[in-house]
């Protein structure tokens, strides 16, 4: 008997048929927990399948069991979670100053003589996190604490609850390639406990390695469920995006022109908490119609860089120069001016306003060419400027109107992506280009930086996922602890080679037997 089943289920919002039909069943196996693949392109229903099942929602029509139960639709979050269905969602339900123990326990403290009994709690939760392999130490303050490890309080604190179904929604999107393994451990340490997983993920070739069986969702309806043995990673994009999408490496339209971006020798003012150390002595050249791919681990320096050029952060020494002038940077106003352009990591706190329309997130920077006499935005010149980035990148929305926030974030990035381009930049820098979004929006993200080369601009590209930097770059730099320790030809590169030298500083040989040269 499955723990959990999902049948018919159906979910409307006004205007929207959300979920039509929708059927799931996971684990256990053979006495195990099983690991259950929930796959689909951003807007297949994925989201309010899973707010169903955590009670955020309730189902219009269907069926959802758990442990041969039927779940009541009235349900509360809290009390799924008593029932043993807990949710991780990408942003973390965690307290930053309190500590991993008293986010462990929070509302559920064990108490003496009516008091909190701090010491039980810290041994209680000190057991738990031992059992489970976790190494954190309970008394840590949360805000402390690496993305990885936070996600780690996250999996105790639903083990507190003695959960016996822990949906992840994308749990490796902002982890370092060393901490999607350390996950990875984690997650079949609770699948030996008896416990299932059911995986949201748009990393396919971690799905093969991890996952027991798949679901795939499309516009809304159930497609496909199987064994993920028994399945290629491009049988899976074909049933999650409907057609084939295949993804090469980049073909330069050209050689390279001239030196747009030069960083000589910088370093920070102030270096980040984030960084080991801080950034060292940066070199750096990109060239007009070349694309060049930052890899290292997370906190190797790599954001720290765009930050320094980009005017966010000061610099104690070196300079940068843009087309052979010194370029003097006080604020990102100073960048943008000079036509250097963001699209940060994190779209949702460093890109978006969530609350304001896709025409006001799009035009934002653009409101000075936009306006008459300095004063008055002209509306119609605004839209104009919007539609004419809705169609040149396929941005899917009801209206201008609508809110940033309730676009999918393939789509929130492709929006800031056409507000980078409305000002017709020179220097490009690309944060995390896909990180979050589906494999079709993946793929059109992917030829909107190539067709931007083609036009002359010099790209930067920052990504953890080593295939996406291999695929969209000419050329690879490799940070480690704030240094450079590689500078190499994208059509050397192998994901080994690149991991070695972001593990260790040392390179491996690359397939044709040459040494991968370092900075």
């Amino acid at each position: 008997m499955a723990l959990l089943d999902v049948s018919q289920v159906s979910k409307r919002f006004p205007g929207v048929l959300a979920l039509d039909q929708v059927r799931l069943q996971v684990g256990p196996k053979g006495g195990q927990g099983e690991v259950h693949a929930l796959l689909g392109e951003n807007g297949a229903g994925k989201s309010t399948l899973i707010k169903i099942l955590s009670a955020a929602h309730a189902a219009d029509e269907g069926t959802v069991t758990f442990d041969g139960q039927p779940l009541d639709p009235r349900d509360t979050p809290l009390r799924r979670q008593q029932l043993g269905i807990a949710t991780i969602y990408q942003e973390f339900n965690l307290f930053p100053e309190l500590s991993v123990a008293e986010n462990m326990y929070l509302g559920r403290e064990p108490k003496r003589l009516g008091l909190i009994d701090w010491r039980r709690l810290r041994a209680d939760a000190r057991a738990l996190l031992e059992a489970l392999g976790l190494p954190l130490d309970p008394d840590e303050p949360v805000r402390r604490l690496t993305v990885a490890e936070q996600q780690m309080v996250e999996i105790a604190k639903a083990m507190t609850l003695n959960a016996r179904l822990i949906i992840m929604d994308e749990p490796t999107a902002a982890l370092s390639s060393r901490e999607v393994d350390g996950l990875h451990a984690i997650i079949a340490g609770l699948k030996a406990r008896g416990v299932s997983v059911i995986y949201v993920s748009h990393r396919l070739a971690e799905v093969k390695a991890m996952c027991d069986r798949y679901t795939v969702m499309r516009d809304g309806r159930w497609v496909a469920s199987g064994d993920v043995a028994e399945v290629e990673v491009a049988d899976m994009v074909r049933l999650m995006v409907g057609r084939h999408v295949e993804f090469v490496r980049r073909v330069r339209s050209g050689p390279p022109g001239r030196v747009v971006l030069k960083v000589e020798s910088v370093t920070p003012r102030r270096p980040r908490l984030s960084t080991p150390g801080y950034l060292k002595d940066i070199r750096l050249e990109v060239r007009a119609g070349e694309i060049v791919g930052l890899a290292g681990l997370v906190g190797a320096g790599r954001t720290d860089l765009a930050r320094l050029i980009f005017g966010a952060d000061a610099i104690a020494s070196g300079s940068i120069h843009l087309d052979d002038k010194p370029l003097k940077l006080r604020s990102p106003r100073d960048a943008i001016r000079a036509g250097v352009m963001l699209v940060p990591e994190d779209r949702k706190q460093q890109g978006c306003f969530l609350d304001h329309s896709i025409r006001h997130n799009l035009s934002l920077p653009s409101l000075g060419p936009l306006s008459r006499f300095g004063q008055w935005v002209d509306e119609r010149a605004e839209r104009d400027l919007v539609e004419t980035y809705r169609q040149k990148l396929r941005i899917k929305m009801a209206d201008q109107e609508t809110p940033i926030g309730k676009l999918s974030g393939g789509n929130q990035q492709k929006v800031l992506l056409g507000r980078s381009m409305a000002l017709a930049p020179r220097v490009l820098i690309v944060d995390e280009p896909t990180r979050g979004i589906d494999i079709g929006a993946k793929a059109e993200v992917h030829q909107v930086l190539s067709d931007l080369a083609a036009q002359g601009v010099a790209i930067v590209v920052i990504s953890s996922e080593l295939a996406e930097v291999m695929a969209v770059s000419d050329r690879i730099i490799v940070f480690r602890e704030g240094a450079i320790v590689a500078d190499l030809e994208a059509d050397a590169a192998t994901e080994e080679g690149l991991m070695a030298y972001m593990a260790t500083g040392a390179g491996r040989p690359s397939p044709s037997g040459m040494e991968l040269r370092p900075q």
